[in-house]
């Protein structure tokens, strides 16, 4: 049973809007990192997906304990373990020597041990379970999930699992079916409200208002090639249809999203959909779907 569900993080959520409206170099690179894991990463839950055994599944966990905050892809609870996985979605050939992962074709270029990084996170969720007197065995997965992944030189004694051996894996946990009592039920619980938001803003690239491209964007392909026909907004990229009150909507909670500082008012709105030529269609929009904060000029929706 999922007990937490995955969605995009408020950074990748954030990344893709920059990626549109103010693309550089660095916004792309960390857009096609951050997203190139998420896509991993669901890659994995269609499989646990398959899980037929009595558990609860919490995706993307940030905890914190003694000061230190690490982050779990995915934490399993059974009747009598906690499975934690690190899913890593690398593409290509990579070898592992001295405990270090080099890609083939770049020897050179050492990247982050997920060995490491499971370790640490096992280590301190181990310590946050001590603190909650929960006493149970944890056990820990480095999953690769990408079948054009290739590890030479894997070591055997590290708990690594590739693509093609993840179908066994599961069933090996599918013929466990030992239920949860309700210690199980209260630990899944405890950890989601111990779970942190992590503001999206530090790692991501200086933007002003001015320099964002402007306009509605297409929801199905993210294209500037919208057009307003009467209703509606219609994508002449890819077809797409959407009303025009929904289209603004959307336009208004991506607004929010980049700029948590700025007041939402009926000028700024107009300017920042830019295809919709009647300002007070525009101000319809909010009035019926915002709280109308003071007056006039000063007028302003939240």
């Amino acid at each position: 049973m999922i007990y937490k569900a995955r969605t995009e993080s408020p950074e990748l959520k954030l990344l893709k809007a920059l990626k549109n409206r103010y693309p550089s170099p660095i916004t792309n690179q960390t857009y096609y990192t951050l997203n190139k894991g998420y896509v991993g990463e669901v890659l994995f839950d269609q499989l646990i997906e398959k899980l037929t055994c009595p558990c609860l599944v919490l995706n993307d966990l940030l905890l914190q304990v003694n000061n230190q905050t690490f982050q779990v892809d995915a934490l399993m609870i059974l009747s009598n373990q906690i499975h934690v996985f690190e899913v890593k979605n690398l593409e290509g050939d990579y070898f592992y020597e001295k405990e270090c992962f080099f890609p083939r074709n770049k020897p050179g270029n050492e990247i982050s041990n997920p060995l490491l990084q499971l370790e640490r996170a096992t280590s301190l969720l181990r310590q946050l379970l001590q603190k909650l007197d929960f006493p149970i065995s944890i056990q820990s997965s480095v999953i690769f999930i990408n079948p054009k992944f290739v590890l030479y030189q894997a070591p055997m004694d590290k708990p690594i699992l590739f693509a093609n051996q993840l179908d066994r894996f599961i069933q090996k946990f599918n013929s466990i079916q030992t239920p949860l009592g309700k210690k199980q039920q209260q630990l899944a619980a405890k950890l989601l409200s111990l779970n942190e938001n992590e503001t999206p803003y530090k790692r991501l690239p200086t933007y002003q208002y001015q320099d964002l491209r402007k306009g509605i964007t297409c929801s199905a392909c993210h294209s500037f090639s919208v057009e307003v026909q009467h209703s509606k907004c219609i994508c002449s990229d890819c077809g797409f249809e959407e009303k025009v009150k929904a289209a603004v909507l959307r336009s208004v909670e991506e607004f929010k999203m980049l700029f948590p500082d700025e007041k939402i008012t009926t000028n700024r709105i107009y300017e920042w959909c830019k295809i919709i030529a009647c300002k007070k269609k525009v101000q319809r929009i909010l009035s019926s779907n915002y709280k109308k904060v003071g007056v006039h000029q000063w007028s302003y929706y939240e």
